[in-house]
């Protein structure tokens, strides 16, 4: 199917739709299918809303969310490495970073701490 007009509204071929739906219509769309011959008409409506998420900085893959990454943490920092541990936070000696996964460390808030290595 093909759209041939979108519509916002309020523009005219709108009106009756949008005495309908009032504000939760955001847009009418006029299809074609050239196999049936037929033309649609279709709307986008708001259906539900809610406050925007403010702890979600990054939209991650899922691959990104498990990926895992180096995080330093102060010796003295005890509260910090309580929370890394709790988490899932696994030592690297090597490196001298604590390993979580990415989604770990962007829901708590401590990205400025990755490090590579």
């Amino acid at each position: 199917m093909e759209v041939i007009k979108t519509l916002r509204p309020g523009d005219s071929g709108t009106k009756k739709l949008t005495e309908r739906y009032g504000d939760r219509l955001v847009c009418v769309r006029y299809r074609k299918d050239e196999a049936k011959k037929r033309r649609y008409t279709t709307i986008e409506l708001i259906v539900d809303e809610g406050p925007v998420d403010q702890n979600k900085l990054y939209r991650l893959s899922p691959e990104e969310r498990s990926l895992s990454v180096g995080v330093y943490i102060a010796k003295g920092d005890l509260a910090t490495r309580k929370l890394v541990i709790e988490a899932g936070g696994v030592y690297d000696r090597l490196a001298d970073l604590w390993r979580l996964p990415l989604g770990k460390v962007v829901k708590m808030g401590m990205v400025e701490r990755l490090r590579q290595g």
